[in-house]
């Protein structure tokens, strides 16, 4: 029901009174009047179209294709020459570095990779720094991030345990990510926050001077090996990783991430093969393991 004109409404008190107009409402109400009608029609159609020519063009929506893919805006993205100078600054404050402490301590200040921002802690280094095996990670994951230490969730103690099997734990070995913070929501680090943190993990090999590499997962593999090539077709496989202050190249041998293997069981033979490779290897140059099993 619509509400009624002036001149029919009662009972006919002042408006302007406030007691008068909560009493025309109650009557009004208790009349079923459930709707107001302006004393002048509007033509909301009109109204509506009059406000789509002013209201500015909406973006349009990510069509299939593109409905995967971020849409920040470019200007959140670093800009060239801003990455080039972080890459710049992490490399002159790497290079300065003359123990794993300096490091540490280093990275801890340093501010050129907005992962820092995001992180909870800095995520380092674990094992024995004087080791002859190291292992490098691609980046830390949640609970890697609360702890500050690489591989300590469920895709490390499976690693451990793996390693075990072939004599290895973390008093023979040393281990660390080629990122030192974690990417928010575990996403894939950019080309440009990589860029970023392989100076100060250069350095990191250089000061634990292993003489045996292992590169756990894709990304760190294609980093520090400079290729194109996916980790199926290159785990399994004895490469080698070139860095400066080193007389020579120093043997990789790149293998599956276990947070891989958790969500696809069935490539765990390989990696169980690439442990065995390494254990053939380590004895070949004398290096001191455990035994097996």
């Amino acid at each position: 029901m619509a509400a009624m004109s002036s001149d029919d409404q009662k009972p006919t008190q002042n408006d302007a009174d406030p007691a008068a107009a909560l009493a025309m409402l109650a009557w009004q109400n208790a009349m079923g009047v459930d709707e107001a009608i302006a004393a002048e029609p509007v033509n909301r159609y009109e109204a509506t179209a009059q406000m789509r020519v002013a209201s500015p063009p909406k973006a349009p929506l990510p069509s299939a294709r593109t409905a995967g893919a971020s849409t920040a805006p470019a200007a959140s993205a670093p800009k060239p020459a801003a990455a080039e100078e972080a890459v710049a600054d992490a490399r002159s404050v790497a290079q300065s570095c003359k123990t794993l402490e300096e490091l540490r301590t280093a990275l801890s200040a340093f501010e050129g990779c907005a992962l820092k921002k995001t992180a909870t802690n800095l995520v380092f280094g674990d094992g024995n720094p004087e080791a002859d095996v190291m292992f490098i990670g691609e980046a830390p994951g949640a609970d890697e991030d609360r702890q500050g230490l690489p591989f300590v969730g469920v895709s490390g103690q499976m690693l451990d345990r793996m390693l075990g099997f072939v004599g290895l734990d973390r008093a023979n070995f040393y281990i660390t990510n080629m990122l030192y913070w974690r990417p928010p929501g575990n996403r894939t680090p950019t080309d440009a926050e990589v860029a970023t943190c392989l100076p100060f993990l250069a350095k990191h090999i250089q000061l634990v001077a292993p003489k045996v590499l292992v590169l756990v997962g894709g990304r760190s593999a294609k980093s520090l090996l400079q290729t194109s090539q996916g980790i199926t077709k290159l785990r399994g496989r004895w490469s080698e990783v070139a860095l400066e202050g080193f007389d020579a190249p120093i043997p990789a041998l790149p293998t599956l991430h276990p947070a891989y293997l958790l969500r696809n069981s069935v490539q765990k033979r390989y990696a169980w093969r690439d442990a065995l490779i390494l254990r053939e290897r380590l004895d070949e140059l004398g290096i001191a393991v455990k035994s097996a099993g």
